[in-house]
């Protein structure tokens, strides 16, 4: 497995197909649901296997020099419990430091606390719920 940034439209569409199955679909919303206004603007990077297909995908924006922000992070189904999303983390921590960034955040669903918690972020807050039903919490890791 290794982890890139996905840069060809083939690249691109594994990636938005990923993110879209994992975190959108599963709550019948929408396709093009998994896009956000920004994405132009963060930084993307793709778990693939051998066969380079993708496995996992992870976003970062830079909320000011300081602080970034993770989101639309997800696994596939087949490959979770793997500490695979571990990797995508660490990969993104670290972009986030080369970037002068020095603070994490994120807004973890209420079923991945104990993924970040485990990847040493801590809560901050209650904060909204998605799709009126998956809570979310608002976490946070100096880098």
């Amino acid at each position: 497995m290794k982890i890139i940034e996905p840069a060809t439209p083939e690249e691109f569409h594994q990636y938005y197909r990923l993110r879209y199955d994992t975190l959108r679909r599963p709550w019948n919303q929408p396709e093009g649901s998994e896009r956000a206004e920004d994405d132009a603007s963060a930084i993307h990077a793709m778990l693939v296997d051998e066969a380079g297909e993708a496995v996992g995908v992870c976003r970062l924006h830079l909320h000011t020099p300081q602080e970034g922000q993770i989101r639309f992070m997800g696994i596939r189904e087949d490959k979770q419990g793997q500490r695979l999303g571990d990797q995508l983390l660490t990969y993104m921590e670290e972009r986030a430091k080369g970037l002068g960034a020095s603070r994490m955040t994120l807004q973890a669903r209420e079923n991945a606390v104990n993924f970040y918690r485990r990847n040493g972020y801590a809560m901050e807050e209650k904060s909204h719920l998605l799709f009126g039903t998956i809570q979310h919490y608002k976490m946070a890791k100096q880098l």
